[in-house]
């Protein structure tokens, strides 16, 4: 940590928080932090030699929020290399950061009157069910809420609940008629259940406030109405080439999605990430099917729901992706990620190797996703809902086994991907017990180039170890010449620059795995120690470009490239 400390303004006072030492006035760095669309930006002094690090620690220390991986956005990209400096990123005197907290852990609630009224929403695990009934319902002490028939103690806590629940979903139940209303707080809504008289039953409803019905801004991330929307939904694969026959399996998450939409249930937007990400309910409006990310709300993309500034040359959130690429990638990986008994457009099996949940392209039309400019049809990736038990940032990597972190690093390298952490890679357990790590969030996979590769797992202990016999018979497979096609054949002209990286990593993998390099030497030649040194790969690729005449062909170059990279190897051997 740094000696000028953290230096930040509380929005009603706008002095600075401690004073500045008069021997940093001249050191510091003064930034403003968005720690919330809409808010005041909050001043905060910082060294160049500072890492983000530092950086995010205190920002999460003044918030009191000391879990989760939060994000720092400047310029339209994240600040992700957790070890490089201020200075590094350029940052300088009045820059504007974007810091985006993940949220507690949130257990979804759906409450049920005697009236047959539903509503939900969600609440800290952490909390009691007197909290519930006080704060999110507003219950009078004659009011008695069941769970499962029996009734329930205000002090049982809400995780306790959750671990005896199968569904996502906890069913409360009001005893007494009630009557639910919703009214704005800000861009929250107020949840509240007001006891009816007799003789007003028939009222009972869910109603809003007037003065909000047609504000976009307001609508809550947690407010789920539960009568049928005003208009047809549309929800259908997007196909541009008749010879595709999708697997049963995509075709029952695409039906089972539309028959919950049809029923009325609400897409729920998650209250976590940078995009637009909606959970999709089944026909009985209890347990999730699937999760759909519109094109259009992807970070910095027009419709984007989080507060980031629009993009101001379409570069994304890492270097060498696009904006509005990221639906189309999540659905590349997933047809990518072959299985072991061969590739995917062969093979009828819909596990691929490192278990990328089932994707697919989609259109969907439904008021309940971010419709600025009024209600439109989206297109974006469809994925099945996994169970989980929590992602791998909940939990220390000593208990993953080696052969289920393995396979994430085979898919990453392969897929150069610039975006793995902790957080995208879920905790699940398979039907013998044992644990089994499920990738998820691959729309910063196959970029433009190699710039902002990133592996959380090459801090893991079981990177260091080798491949197994079985995982190096997969990575020989591999060609990436066939999966470029395969793209085509499912629609996607993968651009020049992300097909050269394909293969380039594909190589690069193939050919360490043969030498029996480990994950962790593989991986750090592709990405950077920090922002401004280039890595391996970046190093291999620019000497080959260097070493091959202008009117070079792309095989030409690629030859190149192994030449190079076998030498780069061997010096590493």
């Amino acid at each position: 940590m740094s000696a000028a400390g953290l230096v930040l303004v509380r929005e009603e006072s706008m002095t600075f928080l401690p004073p500045l030492s008069p021997e940093h006035s001249q050191e510091t760095i003064l930034l403003y932090v968005d720690m919330m669309p809409g808010s005041m930006k909050l001043p905060m002094r910082v060294l160049e030699f500072d890492s983000i690090e530092s950086v995010k620690l205190r920002l999460r220390s003044f918030k009191g929020f000391l879990r989760g991986s939060p994000k720092l956005v400047y310029g339209g990209r994240e600040l992700a290399r957790s070890n490089s400096l201020v200075r590094d990123y350029g940052l300088s005197d009045g820059n504007v950061l974007h810091f985006i907290l993940p949220l507690p852990n949130l257990q979804r609630i759906n409450v049920r009157t005697c009236c047959g009224k539903e509503f939900t929403f969600d609440v800290d695990r952490s909390q009691d069910v007197g909290y519930v009934k006080r704060e999110k319902l507003e219950l009078v002490e004659d009011h008695e809420v069941l769970l499962n028939g029996q009734p329930i103690e205000d002090q049982r806590l809400i995780n306790d609940l959750s671990k005896n629940n199968t569904d996502a979903v906890i069913h409360l139940f009001v005893r007494k008629t009630a009557k639910i209303r919703a009214s704005p707080v800000g861009k929250n809504f107020e949840l509240s259940i007001v006891a009816p008289q007799q003789n007003d039953v028939s009222k009972c409803d869910v109603e809003k406030e007037t003065g909000h019905e047609g504000d976009s801004e307001s609508k809550p991330d947690v407010y789920v109405p539960r009568k049928p929307p005003g208009r047809e939904t549309v929800l259908e694969p997007v196909i541009v080439n008749p010879k595709i026959e999708l697997p049963p399996e995509i075709c029952n998450l695409i039906n089972g999605t539309r028959k919950g939409l049809d029923q009325g249930n609400y897409p729920i937007r998650s209250l976590e990430g940078t995009g637009g990400v909606y959970f999709m309910l089944d026909s009985s409006g209890t347990k999730y099917l699937s999760i759909f990310k519109p094109a259009d709300e992807e970070p910095m993309a027009v419709n984007n729901p989080r507060g980031l500034p629009l993009s101001e040359d379409g570069e994304g959130l890492k270097k060498g992706t696009r904006v509005g690429e990221g639906a189309i990638r999540e659905c590349a990986v997933f047809l990518l990620d072959h299985p072991k008994s061969g590739r995917r457009s062969l093979s009828g099996e819909v596990r691929g190797f490192a278990g990328v949940p089932p994707t697919v392209y989609v259109n969907c039309l439904h008021g309940g996703f971010n419709h600025p400019g009024g209600v439109s049809v989206k297109t974006g990736s469809l994925q099945m809902f996994m169970e989980n038990n929590g992602s791998c940032e909940d939990m220390g990597p000593g208990a993953f086994p080696v052969e289920e972190v393995h396979k994430i690093a085979v898919l990453d390298m392969r897929m150069a991907n610039a975006d793995r952490h902790a957080g995208n890679i879920l905790v699940s357990k398979g039907e013998d017990g044992r644990t089994v790590l499920i990738p998820i969030d691959h729309g910063y996979c196959l970029p433009y180039s190699f710039e902002d590769c990133t592996f959380d797992w090459l801090y893991w202990p079981q990177a260091r170890q080798p491949f197994r016999s079985d995982t190096l018979e997969y990575i020989r497979m591999m060609d990436a010449e066939k999966d470029i096609a395969l793209l085509k054949f499912y629609g996607w002209e993968l651009p020049i620059e992300c097909a050269r990286v394909l293969h380039i990593s594909t190589m690069l993998l193939k050919k360490g795995a043969e030498k029996g390099l480990t994950p962790f030497v593989i991986g750090n030649m592709m990405c950077r120690e920090t922002v401004r040194k280039k890595s391996v790969v970046e190093e291999i690729v620019e000497e080959a470009l260097d070493s091959v005449l202008p009117c070079s062909s792309e095989a030409g170059f690629l030859d190149s490239v192994s030449s190079i990279m076998d030498r780069r190897l061997e010096e590493l051997s």
